[in-house]
């Protein structure tokens, strides 16, 4: 099991000091990748009365990609993963070569998490359509996966259309791995047909189980070998008991999963120095 450390976006603050000290602990301790979570605007709740959803305009993001360049050159051997990186509200293109930009500059250590969102208010700003985010992303992977591999592209799609173009310097890995997050049978499908991965963010209960059975039925149907589709989990340490946490990450593993992530956030830390504390105490308890 591999087993990396999500990168505190909302509670780390915004010093550069911070950020770095928090990437090369996290690589010092041993822990095998950093996993960033992605929005790229808040929705002002001040207008917006009963607003549901987890962020808001009160929010602190670092923008992944120029954070993912900027830890590929204050760490050495540390994975970097978008987790995930909101894909229907970007341009492909531009994904394309910021994700191959990091690739380079980390020396080929980048995965692509990606995902279709739940923010309308993020896709109306970035003016993109929210309603078709999910057969756009369909799209988008293979767009990436072309502009990766191919020194210029010729593409005619529904959404995209490149005429013998195609970006410079390619990434190290060609292609990088495209990692599929959410739990709906839409996102499952297509993790289980065109990803490298699935991110779940749910405990390893029955309901997982039959999400995993799921996520295989899909990769059968589409001629895939059942290693072709990795998996990899999160430990959320706020929520639950120290004493609980190398069992989840156990029955996690008995359900395929080879990768784990550990999120210290939401218990209130506050800081580097606090989510530093925080993941040496996983590190102990989970044998790292």
């Amino acid at each position: 099991m591999r087993i990396g450390a999500v990168f505190p976006q909302t509670e780390i603050g915004a010093d550069p000091a911070g950020v770095r000290a928090w990437a090369q602990a996290v690589e010092e301790m041993g822990y095998t990748h950093i996993l960033a979570y992605d929005h790229v605007l808040g929705a002002g709740t001040a207008t917006r009365p009963g607003w549901q959803g987890p962020y808001s305009s009160e929010s602190s993001f670092h923008e992944i990609f120029t954070l993912f360049g900027y830890l590929a050159g204050a760490t050495q051997r540390v994975g970097l993963v978008t987790g995930v990186v909101i894909l229907p509200q970007r341009q492909t293109a531009l994904v394309a070569k910021q994700a191959a930009a990091v690739d380079v500059l980390s020396g080929g250590r980048l995965r692509l998490g990606i995902g279709v969102g739940w923010n309308a208010v993020e896709y109306e700003a970035l003016n993109e359509d929210f309603h078709t985010r999910g057969v756009r992303a369909d799209e988008q992977i293979a767009v990436l996966r072309a502009l990766w591999t191919q020194p210029t592209v010729t593409f005619a799609g529904r959404w995209h259309h490149i005429n013998d173009a195609g970006i410079n310097p390619l990434p190290v890995q060609r292609p990088i791995p495209i990692w599929v997050g959410g739990h709906s049978d839409a996102a499952l499908r297509r993790a289980g047909t065109l990803g490298d991965g699935w991110l779940p963010q749910t405990p390893p209960d029955e309901r997982s189980r039959a999400q995993v059975e799921r996520l295989r039925e899909f990769q059968r149907e589409a001629g895939r070998p059942e290693d072709a589709v990795g998996i990899e989990a999160r430990l959320t340490t706020t929520r639950m008991p120290e004493a609980e946490w190398a069992a989840f990450v156990a029955n996690w593993e008995s359900l395929g999963a080879s990768y784990m992530t550990v999120n210290t956030m939401s218990g209130g830390l506050t800081g580097a120095d606090q989510h530093i504390a925080a993941l040496r105490q996983a590190k102990d308890a989970l044998g790292i």
